[in-house]
């Protein structure tokens, strides 16, 4: 029997009175967004903020709780545009959408800020007895995303990102589950040269932590090669978008190579503001289980399919609702079953 989890990967919306306190204190240019050095002014409104989306995922009785990442001005690329060894470029299309974000030039050696784990252990403090999940760029989206002017060499670059985001998650509070949010390995995916690596650089990752390790994909489905290559890290579970994506060829990947013990089901849209009903994704959840005769999973995860930065905060609010109230459905059909 699956245990099924509510969850999500992060990246919340900022409510709508943060962003108005946040633009009179900020402003709205390049150079007036976060670069770890802000004042106690903008950090008091981001604490206030922190509190804000925590609150609402105990609320909507989510299985883990996230920081929110309501300061990352920079969506997966914000652990390194704060960093020290990092200049900020010019504005960047965030994928295909119409987000965006500063482009990061490393110019120097990456070494561990701790800028994430101030964020989480201000989460932790909030908590109570509710489980916390750490989120991170992985290593290969981070690299993907960012643009090297120091190392001189993508595989060298790809593993000092590697070790930077290892020596971050070291310094993180303690964590139930850590979600590596990797878009770039289905929607660019590793070539021959990297794919090695790039599962090595996610296991180093991994071996950081105690916690289960999820690594959460979106927007495309996995290339076999790709796949193959990640399911020789030391991880608890894969992400799948099941709502964007290709779903058979996210199944054949699974059918035909196995997965892990654990499995992420991105099931509720995180860039469509339509709220879907939370019988509908316990009925998802069920499909896919039936669809993977040859496995039983753990812990089967049940999130967005992407980060809902994207949606109005009364959206994001509802869809958090009907994840925590599908988990449970779930789940019962389980222990029924």
């Amino acid at each position: 029997m699956t245990d099924v989890v509510a969850t999500t990967p992060g990246l919340y919306p900022l409510p709508d009175w943060a962003k108005g306190e946040l633009s009179d204190l900020k402003g709205h240019q390049k150079h007036d967004l976060i670069d770890g050095a802000e004042g106690a002014a903008v950090t008091d409104v981001y604490d206030d903020v922190r509190a804000e989306l925590v609150a609402d995922q105990r609320e909507a009785g989510l299985d883990r709780v996230v920081e929110g990442q309501g300061r990352w001005d920079d969506m997966l690329a914000h652990p390194l545009t704060v960093h020290d060894a990092v200049e900020t470029g010019g504005i960047v299309r965030y994928y295909d959408n119409n987000n965006f974000y500063r482009d990061p030039r490393v110019v120097d050696d990456l070494t561990p800020s701790g800028d994430v784990a101030a964020e989480l252990t201000a989460a932790s403090d909030l908590l109570g007895d509710d489980a916390l999940q750490a989120v991170l760029p992985g290593p290969y989206t981070l690299a993907d995303l960012a643009t090297d002017e120091h190392y001189g060499d993508e595989a060298e670059f790809l593993d000092a990102v590697g070790e930077f985001l290892a020596g971050e998650v070291e310094a993180f509070p303690a964590h139930d589950t850590l979600f590596l949010l990797e878009p770039s390995y289905v929607t660019n995916t590793p070539g021959d040269d990297l794919n090695e690596l790039a599962s090595e650089t996610i296991d180093r990752v991994a071996a950081a932590t105690d916690a289960d390790v999820v690594v959460q994909t979106y927007w495309d489905a996995f290339e076999e090669k790709a796949y193959a290559h990640l399911m020789d890290a030391d991880i608890d579970a894969v992400g799948f978008d099941f709502v964007a994506a290709d779903r058979a060829a996210n199944l054949e990947c699974i059918n035909e190579l196995g997965t892990t013990d654990d499995i992420a089901l991105g099931l509720v849209d995180g860039q469509n503001t339509l709220v879907e009903g939370a019988e509908t994704v316990a009925e998802r959840v069920d499909w896919v289980h039936d669809q993977i005769p040859a496995q039983t999973f753990d812990t089967t995860y049940v999130t967005p399919n992407t980060e809902t930065f994207y949606l109005p905060v009364n959206k994001h609010k509802a869809k958090l609702s009907v994840l925590a109230e599908a988990a449970d459905i779930a789940a019962a059909e389980e222990v029924e079953a």
